[in-house]
């Protein structure tokens, strides 16, 4: 949450992705199902589907798993209908949320979204209330001992993206939406594969957290993440990584 990366790297260290398989899987078939409802099961002409099928790829999602997703979405197997839903909201000390869910019920979903920002010290925004603060980019994080500075700032800024970034012991790559596929591609042409790779919701400015309200922060974007029907959470929270890992201890 120092920038977008720690809370991806937190959740990286403590083997997180492995321990809820499960959950990773739930929503990858969801999102399957819904871009291929959106624009056909055809990957090669539907770029937001390939992404999606490559992150299922990365995770070992078994291929039938995959087929039988995408054929749900495009009709040729039933299948439950999943909309898109975007919440917008506020968490301890007043830090932004952006909350993008896809769920088959949005009553429900809303309800449960807002006792969670409720009991963690939050609250459920209007449309538009926080969204402002964040600007949609594509998002790319990379073990500095993976590549070098200077082939990822080729291949990267080469294909369009905006910024190469220092944070840390990770690279990150920012780019427009529209150029995320070709630098995403650029970099895997180095023999690179990248921890961190999506579309996101990224900060303009942050606020610092710290003590009590940093561990409640965290605490509120950890249940949050574990709800069935998250996608993904944003926030302009900036929260030391040590204080990330003793909140999730």
């Amino acid at each position: 949450m120092s920038g977008h990366s720690k809370w991806h790297t937190i959740k990286h260290k403590k083997g997180a992705a492995d321990a809820k398989r499960g959950k990773v899987f739930t929503r990858i078939i969801k999102e399957l199902t819904v871009a291929a409802r959106a624009a056909g099961g055809d990957p090669d002409s539907n770029p937001r589907l390939r992404t999606i099928i490559a992150e299922a790829k990365s995770v070992n999602m078994p291929a039938d798993n995959i087929k039988r997703a995408v054929q749900r979405g495009t009709g040729e197997l039933p299948g439950v209908s999943y909309e898109e839903v975007t919440y917008e909201g506020y968490g301890p000390g007043g830090a932004a949320l952006i909350i993008e869910v896809l769920t088959d019920n949005r009553n429900r979903t809303v309800g449960e979204m807002r006792h969670l920002l409720t009991k963690y010290g939050g609250n459920l925004g209007e449309a538009n209330s926080v969204a402002w603060m964040f600007d949609k980019k594509g998002y790319i994080a990379i073990e500095k001992r993976k590549a070098t500075e200077d082939a990822l700032m080729n291949a990267a800024l080469d294909n369009g993206a905006d910024d190469l970034r220092d944070d840390g012991d990770t690279w990150e790559v920012v780019t427009p939406p529209d150029a995320f596929q070709a630098v995403l591609e650029a970099i895997k042409g180095l023999g690179v594969e990248p921890d961190a790779a999506e579309i996101a919701m990224l900060p303009q400015n942050y606020i610092k957290l710290e003590g009590k309200t940093a561990h409640q922060m965290v605490r509120l974007m950890e249940a949050v993440e574990e709800h069935d029907d998250t996608k993904k959470v944003w926030s302009n929270a900036d929260i030391e990584e040590k204080e990330i890992e003793a909140s999730l201890a």
